[in-house]
């Protein structure tokens, strides 16, 4: 059986590491890891694969940057030849980005199966670009892998048949249990390098909140405010790196600016923080996995979960609510959550028994339209 991965940005990786072991450990040889090139520099793609232990790419598409039509296009046109030349059994995907809509699109017009790994979550929000990735993706993909019960009740009301879903769990959680203890030994040095004792955690990279210079700067405002009382270490991601420059955005006091940072490092940052500032979909997962409280400051989530069961609060871009919601954290008020279902570090073997057993093919040709006679 032959099974290609398609990966692109950054929470692909941590996505695809641990279903490509598990597949190896079922007996799967031959298993093609195609980077689009959606995340071309080095601190943002090639650190992941060392850091994840997930062989380095067989295939580099070298997409590179553009609009979000241009740079689907792009992986698009540089995907199908490899599909025709390798034939694959099976194509996964992952996550919303655009790597993920646009190989789906080309499996589905090639006739290519496509399991898609972490199906159904929905924020509801159109305006955002992985919305439509997810409703596009989610549509065509022949075996759907959901990584929350809310995933599997998305799906069925947008007509999925019930068959192709396979609530299997998290598999971010099975990259951050497998590696945690790894990356807590980067601590003291990381420690010493950012002169940390009590912090917070800041990340932000979404288009709402960075492109406009006067949402990013009320936010800015707002960090400079918390950082009186709590430092904050903020690793940079180049996007926002770019619209700090162009805006000329000024972070002064104690608000230290990073580089991005790899898996490890982040993840130890993440586990001794006080708190995490971000508009990132997958630090709500990880913050709740570890217990952190989680600030997002976005109007809404694809993973409620991380509310209703996790560590997870959403502030939207009120900054008011995000300074007050900060100080009831550092009283001791800090929301109490759990780890939702499944979400155990085994969901990649969940999936690779899935593959490997042939139960997605079956649900997948059961749940075809018959034909009608005229």
């Amino acid at each position: 059986m032959k099974i290609f991965h398609v990966v692109g940005a950054r929470p692909n990786f941590m996505k695809v590491a641990p279903v490509y072991r598990a597949l190896e450990r079922q007996g799967v040889s031959s298993q093609t890891v195609v980077h689009t090139g959606q995340h071309y520099d080095a601190n943002m793609s090639e650190v992941f694969f060392r850091e994840l232990g997930i062989p380095r790419p067989d295939i580099n598409l070298r997409a590179g940057s553009g609009s979000h039509p241009q740079q689907t296009a792009a992986i698009m046109v540089g995907f199908e030849p490899v599909v025709l030349k390798r034939a694959p059994d099976l194509v996964l995907v992952y996550g919303d980005v655009n790597s993920t809509v646009a190989a789906t699109l080309v499996c589905a017009k090639l006739g290519v199966p496509v399991g898609h790994v972490e199906a159904g979550l929905r924020s509801f929000d159109r305006s955002m670009p992985e919305e439509i990735n997810r409703i596009v993706t989610d549509s065509l993909a022949d075996a759907l892998f959901t990584p929350s019960e809310d995933g599997n009740e998305n799906l069925m009301r947008e007509g999925i048949p019930k068959g192709k879903i396979f609530f299997v769990g998290n598999v971010m959680i099975d990259s951050l249990l497998h590696l945690l203890l790894l990356a807590l030994e980067r601590y003291p040095a990381l420690a010493e390098r950012f002169a940390l004792r009590e912090y917070g955690l800041v990340t932000l990279h979404r288009p709402s909140n960075v492109d406009n210079d006067e949402t990013l700067f009320k936010i800015l405002d707002a960090l400079l405010e918390i950082s009186v009382d709590l430092p904050l270490v903020f690793p940079v991601h180049p996007r926002t790196r770019q619209r700090l420059a162009s805006a000329g955005a000024q972070l002064d006091g104690r608000v230290t600016l990073a580089e991005p940072l790899g898996y490890l490092d982040f993840l130890a940052l993440e586990q001794y923080a006080k708190l995490v500032i971000t508009d990132s979909g997958g630090i709500q997962e990880e913050t709740t996995c570890l217990g952190v409280p989680c600030l997002t400051v976005r109007e809404n989530t694809e993973r409620p979960v991380t509310l209703s069961m996790g560590t997870n609060v959403l502030v939207g871009r009120d900054m008011d609510r995000l300074k007050q919601q900060v100080a009831c954290i550092l009283r001791g008020e800090a929301k109490k959550g759990k780890l939702p279902p499944l979400w155990d570090g085994k969901a990649a073997e969940r999936i690779s028994q899935t593959i490997v057993s042939g139960a997605w093919r079956t649900a997948s040709s059961s749940s075809k339209m018959p034909c009608l006679s005229t």
